[in-house]
């Protein structure tokens, strides 16, 4: 018993010692892949320009701002650096207004980005009125959310808004008949960080979930067979069907996610 014992243990401190170099476990595919690491660069550009309004120190200012973002389907992050005038105005107010940019208004809003406003007086650079909510809404805007500050977060050298939408107001000459957005002929100017360039919005190449048999991003998985489906019929009074047809696409679209 001693012997085998002694043996076992021989054999541990053998393996366990083993000098030898482990084998290098090789992790790329089979094929080349064919795309050349440029490090690890914040590519997800281009995005909608936008011209933020607030109120910093009783004054009206504006401020360019590349990088917002969604967050779920109920917030928006606006990502500001530390250094803007206009950051102690928000975190005063828990308020701010995004101003979609469209070409009319683009070199007022390239101008207003290039300027501070604790130098220079920018209250004046477009025409505007205060909004049901209390912020600056720029009337040539083609779309502007007035915004409700519900968290910072902050990151090295960077104010990081998280806003809940209070109102939001369209042109109307960038909604359909069904009183919808259409982005088509809303046309926001782009920004695109890398190389500082305005991009223009590209055009309609297909429908969500109506791409024939080639699959898209959106694209439903196969329906099980055990699945349930549901049919329903209701009726409509004539004078509400637009109101109706609105809510039932917005439904439509929650349930697909």
């Amino acid at each position: 018993m001693r012997k085998s014992i002694s043996t076992i243990l021989s054999l541990s401190l053998l393996l366990s010692c083993n000098t030898q170099p482990a084998k290098e476990i090789n992790k790329q595919n089979g094929t080349e892949m064919g795309k050349k690491n440029i490090g690890s660069l914040l590519a997800l550009y281009p995005k909608p320009m936008t011209v933020v309004g607030a109120e910093v120190e009783g004054k009206v200012n504006w401020l360019v701002v590349g990088h917002t973002g969604i967050i779920g389907h109920d917030r928006i992050l606006v990502s500001m650096s530390k250094n803007h005038y206009t950051n102690q105005g928000i975190k005063d107010s828990k308020k701010l207004s995004i101003n979609l940019v469209g070409r009319e208004m683009l070199p007022k809003a390239d101008y207003v980005g290039s300027v501070s406003g604790a130098s220079v007086d920018k209250s004046n650079i477009f025409e505007y009125h205060w909004g049901e909510n209390g912020t600056p809404v720029i009337d040539a805007s083609p779309l502007t959310m007035e915004c409700d500050v519900v968290d910072i977060y902050e990151t090295d050298g960077f104010d990081n808004f998280i806003c809940s939408v209070a109102n939001t107001y369209a042109a109307p000459e960038v909604l359909d008949s069904a009183g919808r957005l259409d982005y088509t002929r809303l046309k926001p100017v782009l920004f695109e960080f890398p190389t500082y360039s305005y991009l223009a919005t590209g055009e309609v190449i297909g429908k969500c979930l109506n791409l024939g048999k080639a699959p898209g991003m959106c694209a439903k998985e196969s329906m099980t067979a055990d699945g349930i489906v549901r049919l329903s019929k209701i009726e409509v009074y004539p004078q509400y069907l637009d109101e109706y047809m609105k809510y039932a696409t917005e439904v439509g679209e929650v349930s697909l996610r």
